[in-house]
């Protein structure tokens, strides 16, 4: 293994310790509002500074981008983004589906990639250019020619109701096709389920950094694709530029990408 990425496995299980005893607990969650439907734990904030005390105990000199506030500056070409709690309402409603999501950015691309089911045990990393793991086994995408047939995991914009119609229209374009839909609340799993091939494909629009970094890396190491609702590469990279930017986030082998793209155009 990376050592770097040996250091994010680390950190996430370390999260994870965190998370679950939180879980166990969630009478004393201090739950505050964020936004529109948009909610952040004691526990977030708890697991974020675990994840950055841990890696700052290897490499001081990186810099920090995290969704509940963790940016520290660094003095390298190497930033961390961090999820430490993707699917926060999950969490807060007792259903046990979330992860911890870690990525390593090197001169703004993805470099290492962690997602960690603390539920589950279920470890999924990568280092780039070495393919995706499971928990020590290697994961391919499917291998679905089309949408006959294949589970899609998405989301519609809850929290942005204004968009809610013209994402229903684009929904309906491409679940009327496949076989059926998923829609979980955690996007860094979303992801790692297509690198594991156990989705087919995943779109979402109005993700952040944090949400894709390093679930994008697991499916491109596992033999998929990410685009953008146009086609375009690189979401992650718009994002990072100029946050809100993103045009949205399609992911799966690349038959499946392209047919989904298709419809959402």
């Amino acid at each position: 293994m990376h050592p770097m990425l040996n250091i994010a496995v680390r950190a996430a299980r370390a999260a994870g310790n965190v998370i679950t005893r939180g879980y166990e607990n969630r009478d004393d969650l201090d739950i505050q509002k964020k936004g529109s439907q948009d909610y952040v734990t004691k526990i977030d904030k708890e697991a974020e500074l675990t994840i950055i005390n841990k890696i700052q105990q290897s490499y001081p000199d990186h810099a920090f981008v995290g969704e509940e506030g963790g940016r520290v500056e660094g003095n390298s070409d190497f930033t961390w983004v961090i999820d430490p709690l993707d699917g926060t309402s999950n969490f807060i409603a007792g259903i046990p589906h979330f992860a911890v999501s870690i990525a390593l950015l090197y001169k703004g691309k993805v470099d290492q990639a962690v997602v960690f089911d603390p539920i589950r045990g279920e470890l999924f990393a990568c280092s780039k250019g070495s393919g995706a793991q499971l928990n020590g086994y290697r994961l391919r995408c499917t291998k679905a020619k089309d949408l006959n047939n294949t589970i899609i995991a998405t989301a519609l914009p809850f929290r942005n109701k204004a968009n809610f119609d013209e994402e229903l229209t684009r929904f309906t374009r491409v679940v009327k096709d496949a076989g059926d839909f998923r829609r979980s609340g955690s996007a860094a799993l979303d992801l790692a389920y297509v690198a594991a091939g156990r989705y087919d494909g995943y779109f979402e629009k109005g993700l952040k950094a944090w949400d894709m970094a390093a679930g994008e890396l697991l499916v491109k190491e596992s033999g998929g694709l990410v685009t953008d609702y146009a086609g375009n590469n690189d979401p992650l990279y718009d994002e990072l530029k100029s946050p809100g930017s993103a045009n949205g986030l399609v992911a799966g082998n690349p038959r499946v990408v392209q047919n989904i793209v298709k419809r959402l155009k």
